[in-house]
This record gives structure tokens, sequence and C-alpha cells, in this order.
């Protein structure tokens, strides 16, 4: 992951004028900056946006998306940080202060989630999907239940959608998968042995494939087409994946989301027609 505040300081030295009156904002005001568009940047540091693109191209970024996005990124491993001793579970906890702080790790992770979605790959990736024969999900672990929970939405209104409960059928649906399906590959650490292993081949079938990960750089990233971020900071050795399942199962409902309102005049009505309702005297149709 590139230093964003690191590589500002260390180019100070080398800046032009107007660069450099942009470095000393950015550095200073850091946190301000993320909640910014290009146009606003430029009119806070009294430069242009085209200067402002020169600075990130300089700094190795592709541009000034890719430069906010690792900003956001870094400010949420600091916050992380520094807020740890306050937000990690503690033996002393009061079941109170468990409640507070698993809720507040949840609701920064959705937060975060929701400042990284870059809304022209969701668009593609809708599209992909609206026009996709199959819909394929791949995930192991706490993903699984994800893709798993994400083939039943789509079920429900009769999207033909893939899921094995095990990696041995995953990898069948990799293998039969063509050009014409999606794959969507879950998974927040992106090095996933099984589902890597499972996007290679549906890869070399032609197969689209969408991941859903951490926003770092992994071999899920570099493997998938498109890649929609979860903005979570989970350290390897956590007690169970929490925070990253919520921020991952919130890019499903809203791809899902997205999808019934694109295809809404019969989407609705299959939705509909798949409730079960719950008789209250214990007959009839029961709710899942």
């Amino acid at each position: 992951m590139k230093n964003v505040l690191v590589r500002l300081e260390e180019y100070l030295p080398r800046a032009s004028e107007a660069e450099r009156g942009a470095i000393k904002w950015l550095m200073q005001s850091p946190e301000s900056a993320v909640d910014l568009s290009i146009q606003q940047l430029a009119g806070r540091t009294f430069t242009s946006a085209s200067t402002i693109i020169r600075l990130c191209r300089k700094l190795g970024f592709d541009g000034y998306k890719e430069f906010h996005k690792a900003l956001l990124y870094e400010l949420a491993v600091r916050r992380e940080a520094s807020d740890e001793q306050t937000r990690e579970i503690d033996r002393a906890d009061t079941l109170e202060a468990i409640a507070q702080k698993v809720t507040y790790r949840n609701i920064l992770s959705l937060e975060n989630t929701n400042k990284l979605l870059n809304m022209e790959v969701l668009s593609t990736c809708l599209e992909l999907i609206d026009a996709a024969d199959n819909l394929i999900f791949f995930g192991m672990g706490a993903s699984l239940l994800i893709a798993r929970d994400a083939c039943l939405k789509f079920v429900r209104v009769n999207k033909s959608c893939y899921f094995g409960d095990d990696w041995h059928m995953q990898l069948l649906h990799a293998k039969n998968s063509t050009e014409r399906d999606v794959v969507i590959a879950i998974s927040y650490s992106g090095v996933t042995m099984e589902t890597i292993k499972c996007a290679e081949i549906a890869k070399k079938n032609g197969t689209p494939v969408i991941a859903i990960t951490r926003f770092e750089p992994s071999k899920l990233v570099k493997l998938a087409d498109y890649s929609l971020y979860v903005a979570t900071i989970e350290l390897f050795s956590r007690m169970g994946a929490m925070s990253s399942r919520i921020a991952q199962s919130n890019i499903i409902d809203i791809l899902y989301s997205a999808y019934v309102n694109k295809n809404y005049d019969t989407c609705v009505p299959k939705i509909i027609r798949t409730h079960f309702s719950k008789k209250t005297d214990g007959a009839g149709d029961i709710e899942p």
C-alpha cells in the first residue's frame, strides 16, 4: 500500500511553488482532504485541478482517485492504531463496553467502505451481472457465508446462480464457467488460496471476475477484472471475521438492490411471489 503522507513529506523539497502549497495543506489537514473533490481541493490549496493531478502522478498514483483512496485507507489505519486500546476487546471490559466497541468498529467499517466505492466500477459490475447467464460465487470461511447469502438473494429474483458449500463444488463451477457468466470472488484478505484457484480457472475460461476484498494489493486484486473494496481493518489473528463480514455483506446488498432497481418491473413481482408468509396458527407456509 502506498503511504501517502510519507510520500508527500519526501517529495516536498523537490516540489514546485504551487505543489508545495498543496502538499503543506494536505499534510496539515489530511482528514479534511478525504471529503473534497479535486476541484474543491484545488480551491482550498489555491492551485488548479491540473496541478493536483500532476502532483498525484509524481507521487506514484495514476490520478486523484487512486490518491484519494490511498489517503482514505491510510487515515483509517492510523485511526485504528491510535484508538486501538479503546476499541479492542479486553478481558476487563463490561458487557456494555463490548457492545459499544463492536458496534463502533462495524459502523466505521461501513462508512469507510462507502467512501471507497467507485461508482464507475460499481456500474460496470452491475451491467455485467445483469447481462450474465449465470452468477458464480466463490468464498471460504466467513466469506463463504457471504457467498451463500448472495446466491440466496439473487435466486429469489430468479437470477441463475451457482454456489458450493465446499471447495470441490466451487472448483467444478469454476471449470464449467464460460465467458457468458460472471464470477464474484469474496475474500477479505485477497490471498485465500482456494478462492484464488477457483478465480484463476474461471479467468482462463474467459469468465469476468469481480472481487470483493480489502483495499490493498493482493493476488486476487491483480487477478480480478474489477474490484469492490472493503475498508475494514482486521488483524489476521482476529478472533473472528466481524467488521469485514459486515462490509462484504453490505457490498452484496448494494449489488442486489441495484440489480432489483435496474429490473424493477420484473424483479418486484418475483420478490412478492417468493415471499413466504408465516401463519399464526402454525399451518401453511413458513417464513424462512
